[in-house]
Order: C-alpha cells, then structure tokens, then sequence
C-alpha cells in the first residue's frame, strides 16, 4: 500500500491518502478545503483513483474538502452517523467496513470528543482523528462532547488493539507524526495509570479557548464543506 501523511499547518491537522498499489484506488482521510488542489496534484502523480473521503469527526478548527472533492474526483464522502452531516454519500456506523482495492478500513465508534466521531484501522495502522492524540486527546467541552464517553472507548477499544498498532492522530502541535497503542498506554499523562474519574476530572479542568473557527466550521462540515445552496442547485 502506499501511504502519505499531509499536514495543514494552519491548523496542524493531518490528512492521510491511502492507495492500493495493485488497483489504484485510493481514500483521503480528513482532508482539509485549503489543499484540494495538493490532493489532486498528488493523487494525479500516483496515477491512482480518489473513491472515498472519510471523516474522523465533524470537525470544529477546518473547513472538509471532502464536498468539493466529490465535486473534482466523484469519491464518496463518509462521515460517521451521529454527526448530523446529512449530505455525506456515507453514514457510517461501528463496523463498518470501507474497502478500497485488496484492503479494508475497519470503523470504530469512539465518541466523546463528539458524538459522531470515528476511527479508522487499516492493517497496522489506526487514524484516531481528536479522540486519542500524541500524548493527550481531543477536548470534550463542546459540540456534545463527553469526558466519561471518550475514557470508554478509549480504554475499551483503541487500548484493547496489539501494542504495536500505529497511532496516526488528526492533529498535532508539536511536531509529532505518528505514537503507538503501547506508547499511549504506558505515557499518555491524561490516561496512562488514570482512573475513570481522574480522566474527567482532567478534562472538566481543561479550560480550553474556544476554537476560532468553530462558528463557521462545524455548520459547513455538516454539509462536507459545500454551502446548502449549491448542494440544492447540483441536486
């Protein structure tokens, strides 16, 4: 498989393009509307085929190209089904399967930083989107999110995966591209040795600035990033 990892410096978010090296076909997780032109650049050099843009999360620091990439390159967008993204092609729900050539990308549900938020496994590799990041998590203060929610799934399903599954998260500020299940469990300073209630108690103290963009961003990436009217008039 070929496998990139793009970053967005505005926003230090990842975006990853997976392709299979036998069909061509590719997916782009968390692609971000400023760099859509990157992604084609990128997709055209590989000489490959983009049939899914998938979402971590409805996300609340970017605006999705996963619209206007449906608009360029005629993939799917995918969006997990508690996220209220009603114009995704996809709803995706736990185990799903989202296949692309010779391999599989495994949905997990992981909520907690919100509702709808997913991650994504393929072979070694599990994209986590906020809800488990290098040495910390996404936030649970907003867009109904819950610190005892995220704690399960978490401890519960991304910590019950090998050791040795790559950890590739949809943001990080310093500089730091991919961590491990055994990392994150052995030094993670908000989960490693950390009870439920101390996770909260972590989370609920936070105090965390508002996002800047999250009035703009959250409402177009309930619609994949394209304005309500010209989804209409394309419809």
């Amino acid at each position: 498989m070929i496998f990139r990892q793009l970053f967005d410096e505005e926003s230090s978010t990842y975006t990853y393009l997976l392709v299979d090296d036998l069909s061509r076909e590719a997916v782009l997780i968390d692609p971000v509307i400023a760099h859509v032109d990157r992604y084609i650049a990128v997709i055209n050099h590989l000489q490959c085929t983009l049939i899914y843009s998938l979402e971590t999360h409805v996300h609340a620091d970017h605006i999705t190209a996963g619209g206007l990439l449906r608009q360029k390159t005629g993939a799917a967008t995918a969006v997990g089904l508690q996220c209220g993204a009603k114009n995704a092609d996809i709803q995706l729900e736990d185990g799903d399967e989202i296949k692309f050539g010779q391999h599989v990308i495994q949905v997990i549900a992981t909520p907690g930083h919100t509702p709808g938020s997913v991650s994504f496994l393929s072979e070694d590799r599990l994209f986590t989107g906020d809800s488990l990041l290098i040495n910390g998590c996404g936030r649970t203060d907003f867009q109904g999110g819950d610190a005892g929610t995220l704690y399960d799934c978490i401890t519960q399903k991304l910590f019950t995966l090998p050791d040795e599954t790559l950890v590739y998260p949809g943001h990080d500020y310093h500089g730091r591209r991919v961590s491990s299940i055994a990392q994150e469990k052995r030094i993670n300073p908000r989960l490693a040795n950390k009870s439920r209630e101390e996770f909260i108690k972590i989370m609920n103290e936070l105090d965390l600035p508002k996002p800047r963009l999250i009035d703009l961003a959250v409402p177009a990436n309930r619609m994949c990033g394209i304005p309500e009217e010209e989804t209409i008039a394309q419809g």
